[in-house]
């Protein structure tokens, strides 16, 4: 365990070298005598541990498309490349199914943060020369996937990627962060509390605004009076079910469409040319 710790350290002092990060504040989970353990704990245990092993060897995750990337070939002349780049969201949404013959690119990954995202921006989106990348993140960044953070640290983190992206000429679509529902399990808006919610959207649509990007709102599409996550959107009260997907579609079609028509916003700060 001392090894795995110093190796946990390291791994997470290089990945988030120029972002906001707290994952190095929690430690790894220390092992219990498996006799003392029921099987369902070791179990729960051990994939702890793999969880906590897979951030120390490849934080960003830069392993999950890196063949994919390599085999993907290069935009044919005239086309106007989207990657969609998010989490588990945008990591389970079909694009194919929901936007036939369009040839989008999915780069999500289940349970990441905005820290894990900027680690792979580079590879996963830049390398890939897009006209445009759609953006869903924050969800697990307000559960502390990687640690606690401030709003000013996501915040923060969404600046980032838009910067990277506009430097390399990439257009930004910033979707909000989704409505989460305690429908099905009852402690959901404990990690993600519909108060951050709000307020991590309010400053995305603002910074939409001021940086001429487009906010693309699932939110308030996909809330029901109570400022739940609408009950027949979702099976678990976080991830959209294909009802979900289904409403989402429209609604990103639109903001590509949209971004597609402007030319790409400068990085901010830079005088008009």
């Amino acid at each position: 365990m001392p090894a795995l710790r110093a190796l946990l350290t390291l791994a997470l002092s290089a990945g988030c070298a120029g972002v906001p990060c707290a994952t190095s504040q929690q430690a790894p989970p220390q092992p219990v005598d498996p006799a003392h353990m029921s099987s369902d704990a070791v179990v729960a245990q051990q994939q702890e541990l793999d969880r906590y092993r897979r951030l120390a060897n490849d934080y960003g995750q830069l392993s999950r498309y890196a063949a994919a990337n390599a085999a993907l070939a290069p935009a044919l002349p005239g086309e106007r490349r989207v990657v969609f780049f998010g989490d588990s969201i945008t990591d389970g949404w079909h694009l194919d199914q929901y936007f036939p013959g369009k040839n989008y690119v999915n780069r999500g990954i289940g349970g990441q943060t905005t820290p894990q995202m900027l680690v792979r921006f580079r590879q996963d989106v830049l390398a890939l020369r897009p006209a445009l990348v759609v953006i869903l993140a924050g969800t697990n960044d307000l559960a502390g996937n990687t640690g606690p953070e401030t709003l000013t640290q996501i915040e923060s983190d969404y600046a980032s990627l838009a910067e990277l992206a506009r430097a390399n000429g990439v257009r930004v679509v910033f979707s909000s962060v989704m409505p989460v529902s305690n429908y099905v399990f009852p402690n959901m808006t404990t990690g993600r509390p519909p108060a951050q919610i709000l307020t991590l959207n309010a400053w995305l649509e603002h910074y939409c605004a001021a940086n001429s990007l487009v906010y693309l709102d699932y939110f308030k599409a996909m809330v029901d009076p109570a400022g739940m996550l609408r009950r027949e959107l979702s099976g678990d009260g976080l991830h959209p079910n294909p009802a979900g997907f289904a409403a989402m579609t429209p609604l990103a079609a639109a903001a590509i469409d949209k971004a597609l028509a402007q030319p790409p916003a400068p990085v901010p700060g830079t005088p008009a040319q």
